[in-house]
């Protein structure tokens, strides 16, 4: 769990500060996180796939001495490439999501304290 969590992070940090840089030039959110996802793509995908692809070996291991650590190398591989996936679609929306939240507080809050 915790080298999936690693790769997961990893991916999920790559991605948050490209969009963070993006919005420092002046991008909306919007823009900047489909332009980071676009950026960034490439590498969050080799990272993913070759971390996948180190553990096939252990995945088609037949000796019985392998055996107790399959199952532990199945979940590793195929809980990254879903971590991908859920990197890739929502964390971009999720950084939207809070943006628009915090525009929203800020907006109401413009609305109850008089400038």
């Amino acid at each position: 769990m915790v080298g999936l969590a690693g790769v997961a992070v990893n991916d999920s940090l790559v991605l948050i500060h490209t969009t963070n840089r993006i919005r420092a030039q002046g991008t909306s959110a919007r823009a900047a996180a489909i332009k980071a996802g676009a950026l960034r793509f490439r590498a969050v995908i080799l990272t993913s796939l070759t971390t996948f692809a180190g553990l096939i070996p252990m995945i088609l291991e037949r000796s019985l001495q392998a055996q107790f650590l399959i199952p532990m190398a199945v979940s590793l591989g195929f809980g990254v490439l879903f971590a991908t996936a859920i990197t890739l679609i929502l964390v971009p929306c999720g950084y939207i999501i809070l943006d628009d939240v915090h525009n929203l507080l800020a907006s109401l809050k413009a609305k109850l304290v008089p400038a």
